[in-house]
């Protein structure tokens, strides 16, 4: 099981870090459209945490290597509608992390009383529109653009209390990741300095 967390605004800085490593083909398919540095900033400062969900997956390095957002309608009469979007760093693909990110963003999907998804991509953007077709989405073309569809179930216990057990998961074993990278920081500062000592040590010998 991959762990997967909810991301908040402390963590903007690093989905700005995560989408400006994305290379300029991979930016297009993402958002459409050869993002700039600047407008990725801009993206990634002008989300609404309030409004949407962004989920991540980070490594062990607590480098963010993939993050989708579910963005929710802002139109009062398509509150029941969201739209999907996704990202994995180029090191990090063939590992599914992005059906699992699109399985976990349907969960909460659901739990939030959303009843269709909506998936819009580059036509050439095989990866995504595979995604959702595997998981019964409708897909129409248009030219170079894509529209997928994807009617959900309403949730059940089942689905709220699976996604409290996966968040819950996910959160602890961030704290892990923090704890485990402050001991390894700490020991390299201890063997850098350890390392200055005996060079100043042979110095004064010579």
């Amino acid at each position: 099981m991959v762990p997967i967390r909810s991301i908040g605004p402390s963590h903007n800085e690093r989905i700005a870090t995560h989408l400006l490593a994305l290379s300029p083909a991979d930016r297009y398919l993402r958002f459409g459209y050869a993002a700039s540095d600047e407008q990725i900033h801009r993206y990634a400062n002008g989300l609404d945490h309030e409004r949407d969900d962004i989920f991540g997956i980070y490594n062990r390095k607590l480098e963010l290597i993939a993050m989708a957002h579910l963005a929710f309608s802002t139109n009062p009469e398509l509150k029941s509608c969201a739209e999907f979007g996704v990202s994995v760093l180029a090191h990090a693909r063939g590992r599914h992390y992005g059906s699992r990110l699109f399985d976990r963003a349907v969960m909460h999907a659901r739990n939030e009383g959303v009843d269709m998804m909506f998936i819009h991509a580059l036509s050439e953007n095989t990866v995504m529109l595979n995604i959702a077709r595997k998981a019964g989405a409708t897909i129409e073309r248009d030219g170079s653009e894509s529209e997928a569809y994807l009617k959900l179930p309403s949730a059940d216990l089942d689905s709220r209390m699976t996604e409290l057990a996966l968040e819950q998961i996910a959160q602890t074993d961030y704290r892990l990741k923090v704890q485990a990278k402050q001991f390894w920081d700490f020991l390299a500062m201890v063997q850098e300095v350890r390392r200055g000592v005996q060079d100043a040590r042979d110095k004064a010998k010579a």
